[in-house]
């Protein structure tokens, strides 16, 4: 009896220990607008693509770090085009615009539409996005609607390197606002849209940003805002969000506001100075509360 608890404990240990190393969780993502299905059946198994357009734009939400597969497939008609071309548009926060091509693509051989009247769909083509950690957004678009498209957005997560990080200050003199975040006191600085923070950094490094939205006591549900990241009046990225109010942080000093829950995003400074100005896009919306990490190990790049 115990030789073969033994040997069911090995077996569940060893099965365990293979799943860690090979077994990567990926998700399905579908767009929060333009959810028009195409429902197509590959090798036997319904796959959902979602309609790609030229001037509306299909977004994904999502937290970092990643890869983000999208399989794109266009639509032939029951004409006599042999090949198809067509272009996707992408950007991620808002920043340059990508381009994905596809030219001579044929009819599959191994699909079809469940709705046989669409059409014959055509081969996949796909590419991917390496995305850094916190909250992105990324919006896709067809360059023309000369051609029907529609995609499918598989994400996998990526286990984030580990790093010792430290505060990192701005580089204007700012009265830090004292957070109590499960007994610790932690250091926080409040921008807007007019009060811009700045920060002088050395690059090549990361830098993490943990923004915090200040709550009135009056204010309930999810409240959504948007940051823009600008380096010499150029906009770098602007970023998304949406957070609640915090149940385990709260102010030092002020008990009359609220702090949200703490939402993270990144900026990968390139080799050389910068400065970059972090501000709140939307006017007349509450403050933000920042926070600014940055490797222990690039530290000496400010020396």
């Amino acid at each position: 009896m115990k030789r073969t608890l033994l040997i069911l404990l090995v077996t569940f240990i060893s099965l365990n220990g293979a799943m860690s190393q090979t077994g990567k969780k990926t998700h399905l993502l579908i767009p929060t607008n333009n959810k028009k299905k195409v429902t197509t059946v590959v090798s036997g198994k319904t796959r959902n693509y979602y309609a790609l357009d030229s001037t509306n734009a299909s977004v994904i939400y999502l937290r970092g770090p990643g890869k983000l597969r999208v399989i794109t497939r266009g639509r032939f008609g029951f004409d006599n085009n042999d090949y198809l071309n067509y272009g996707v548009l992408y950007s991620v926060d808002g920043g340059k615009t990508q381009k994905f091509k596809v030219k001579g693509v044929g009819r599959s051989k191994k699909s079809g539409y469940k709705n046989g009247s669409l059409g014959v769909p055509a081969q996949s083509r796909s590419f991917e996005i390496n995305l850094t950690r916190g909250y992105h957004s990324i919006e896709f678009k067809l360059k023309d609607n000369f051609n029907k498209v529609a995609a499918r957005y598989i994400f996998t997560p990526i286990k984030a390197s580990k790093k010792e990080w430290i505060s990192y200050s701005p580089s204007e003199s700012i009265k830090p606002v004292e957070l109590i975040i499960k007994e610790d006191i932690v250091k926080y600085y409040r921008f807007s849209m007019q009060k811009p923070l700045k920060i002088d950094v050395n690059g090549p490094t990361e830098l993490r940003i943990l923004s915090r939205i200040e709550n009135h006591y009056h204010m309930t549900g999810k409240i959504n805002y948007r940051i823009q990241i600008i380096e010499k009046d150029n906009i770098l990225n602007t970023f998304q969000l949406s957070s609640k109010r915090s149940q385990i942080t709260t102010y030092k000093k002020d008990s009359t506001l609220v702090p949200g829950k703490a939402r993270e995003f990144a900026i990968e400074v390139p080799r050389g100075r910068h400065q970059y100005k972090i501000k709140l896009l939307e006017e007349g919306k509450s403050t933000i509360l920042g926070r600014v990490l940055i490797p222990k190990s690039d530290i000496k790049l400010e020396k």
